[in-house]
C-alpha cells in the first residue's frame, strides 16, 4: 500500500457493502490512499439500488464510485481516465500512476485486469479464489497495475453478510449448505422481488414462506428424488444459479437503507434491554 497511489476496489453491485473487505478499507485509510470503487456486475443488479449505492459512496471523502460490467469493453475503457483524474499528480516519465486492484473472491478482478490490458494475464473462472498470486503489469508507459488474489476477512461480523456473500458465490461450495443459503435468498426475494418468482417459476407467492419457494421451484421443475419426494437440494441449487446468472432478474440483496436498518438492529443473540 505504501507504494500504491490509488486503490481500485472491485465490489459486487448486488451486495456492495457486504462485499467490501473492511481490512482493505483500513489499510487504504491508514495510508490515506484514494479509492475507485467499481460496482461490478451492475448488469445483474437492481438499477435503482445501484444508483442509491453510487450516491452513498460518492459522498465519502477520497472515494469515487462507478457502476459497470467488466465484461463490457466500453465500460472498462472509461477506467484509466477516471484513475488519472483521481490522482493527477502521478503522470509523465518516471512517475507512473501505481494502481492496486483489490476485492473479495469472485467479484471480477481478473476479468477487469484482462480487459484493461486487452490480453489474458489472469485466470478467470466463475468460482472463488481463482487468482493465487500477486502480479504487477504496465497498462501503458504512465500506468502500472498490481493484481491481488481475492481476500475475505477472518471474521464476518454480520451473519446476513455471510449469507449474501454465499448466495453471490464469493464463498466456495464446500463452506456452505446450499439449502440454507437458498432459503435466505428466497426470503429476500419474497420481500422485495416477488414478481420475479412469478415470472420465472409461476409461483403465486401470497402466504408463501421461504422454504415454500424452494418447494415450489421443485414442483414446477419436477425435481424429485427416488420415491417421489421433492428434491429440495436440486431446487435450492437451481434458485441460486438463476440469481447468480441473472436469469431471475436484476436483483440487489441490499441497499443503503436496508444496510442501515441491519446495523441499527440489536444482535440476534442479544435481547433488547427492557425499558424501565
Amino acid at each position: 500500500m505504501e507504494t500504491t497511489d490509488l486503490v481500485i476496489e472491485v465490489l459486487d453491485a448486488r451486495i456492495p457493502q457486504a462485499s467490501c473487505n473492511p481490512m482493505v478499507e483500513e489499510l487504504r485509510l491508514h495510508r490515506q490512499r484514494p479509492c475507485l470503487k467499481i460496482l461490478n456486475k451492475s448488469d445483474l443488479a437492481d438499477p435503482a439500488a445501484t444508483q442509491e449505492w453510487l450516491a452513498f459512496y460518492n459522498s465519502q471523502r477520497g472515494v469515487t464510485a462507478v457502476a459497470l460490467s467488466c465484461r463490457n469493453p466500453a465500460d472498462v475503457a472509461r477506467i484509466p481516465a477516471l484513475c488519472q483524474k483521481i490522482a493527477p499528480h502521478r503522470t509523465g516519465p518516471g512517475k507512473p500512476l501505481r494502481m492496486m486492484i483489490m476485492g473479495i473472491p469472485n467479484v471480477g478482478k481478473s476479468t477487469l485486469m484482462n480487459a484493461l490490458l486487452k490480453r489474458r494475464v489472469a485466470a478467470v473462472g466463475d468460482e472463488p479464489a481463482v487468482t493465487k498470486t500477486q502480479q504487477r503489469l504496465y497498462l501503458n508507459k504512465n500506468m502500472v497495475l498490481t493484481d491481488t488474489p481475492g481476500m475475505l476477512w477472518p471474521k464476518i461480523q454480520h451473519p446476513s453478510d455471510g449469507l449474501m456473500l454465499a448466495a453471490s458465490h464469493a464463498v466456495g461450495v464446500n463452506a456452505l449448505v446450499e439449502e440454507e443459503i437458498a432459503e435466505y435468498l428466497a426470503g429476500l426475494l419474497l420481500d422485495r422481488y416477488p414478481q420475479f418468482l412469478f415470472a420465472r417459476y409461476g409461483l403465486k407467492t401470497e402466504e408463501m414462506d421461504a422454504f415454500g419457494v424452494i418447494e415450489g421451484v421443485a414442483k414446477r421443475r419436477a425435481y424429485r428424488v427416488k420415491g417421489g419426494e421433492l428434491d429440495v437440494e436440486k431446487a435450492a441449487h437451481a434458485l441460486l444459479q438463476d440469481y447468480r446468472s441473472g436469469a431471475l432478474g436484476r436483483v440487489s440483496l441490499e441497499t443503503p437503507s436496508t444496510r442501515a436498518a441491519m446495523l441499527a438492529a440489536p444482535p440476534a443473540d442479544m435481547p433488547e434491554e427492557a425499558e424501565d
